[in-house]
């Protein structure tokens, strides 16, 4: 397995004039803690070199790389501690890495990892319109610095409508285990969404019966008045015809 190279500095002060002034010079703050071959450590704050942080990390294991992390003090050797990235900070706008977390390790003992998924093969389930939902892509496993994974396959070949992988279903090398529970969900082949049709029925009818009554009225007489509920069409005026004629004339006055 190869290990990468990395010198720390250090770092006695602390705040955020500090911490700009250090990232302005090409280092972010970090920390440093966890266990070596001699024990547990004293967490303490250091200045990391980004590019060259970068540069001591493996292309395929990133993260999971065993470093061998030189500490100075005013440009003497302190120690040298093996070590993994375990965290980092990343500016929200820039991208930029502007903190590190450095866990020191003992290669002899077991330690904690997370390790990506990879996908294999073409579901079964897929022709028949199913959809894949993945759960996880990644499972926290432990072991020796040594025997961590660079990828975990699985093969999803198999799956059709209404099947689920759980992590018990991955194999996991020699002298690995999952510290993810075995029964909890990475992936499953679901059933293909249906159609509203109702919906769009109701939707296509709304049109319809409004172009109806638009009809209906372009139809009527231009000045017509609406007749009253229940009532004959024409049963209005008749009946103002025929009060019209009941009415006498009136009499001429006499002189």
């Amino acid at each position: 397995m190869s290990t990468g190279q990395l010198t720390v500095t250090l770092r006695n002060t602390s705040g955020k004039g500090p911490a700009r002034q250090l990232r302005a010079s090409g280092k972010v703050p970090g920390v440093f803690y966890g266990a070596s071959t001699d024990g547990p450590i004293s967490p303490f704050q250091i200045a990391v070199d980004v590019k060259a942080l970068k540069a001591a990390l493996d292309p395929v294991r990133r993260q999971n790389t065993v470093i061998s992390v030189t500490i100075e003090d005013g440009g003497k050797t302190v120690r040298t501690l093996s070590a993994l990235l375990k965290d980092y900070q990343l500016d929200p706008v820039r991208r930029d890495v502007t903190h590190v977390d450095l866990l020191a390790i003992d290669p002899a003992k077991e330690v904690q990892a997370s390790v990506p998924l990879e996908f294999t093969g073409k579901p079964k389930g897929v022709i028949d319109g199913g959809v894949i939902h993945t759960v996880m892509r990644s499972i926290e496993v432990r072991c020796k610095p040594s025997d961590i994974p660079v990828k975990l396959p699985l093969d999803i070949s198999p799956l059709e409508i209404g099947d689920v992988l759980h992590v018990s279903d991955i194999q996991l090398p020699a002298g690995v285990i999952a510290v993810t529970g075995g029964r909890d969900a990475v992936v499953s082949m679901q059933a293909p969404e249906k159609e509203e049709v109702v919906a769009t029925t109701d939707a296509a009818a709304a049109p319809a019966e409004g172009a109806a009554a638009a009809g209906a009225a372009a139809g009527a007489k231009p000045g017509a008045a609406p007749a009253a509920a229940g009532a004959k069409p024409g049963a209005a005026p008749a009946a103002a015809g025929k009060d019209a004629k009941a009415a006498p004339a009136a009499k001429p006055a006499k002189k």
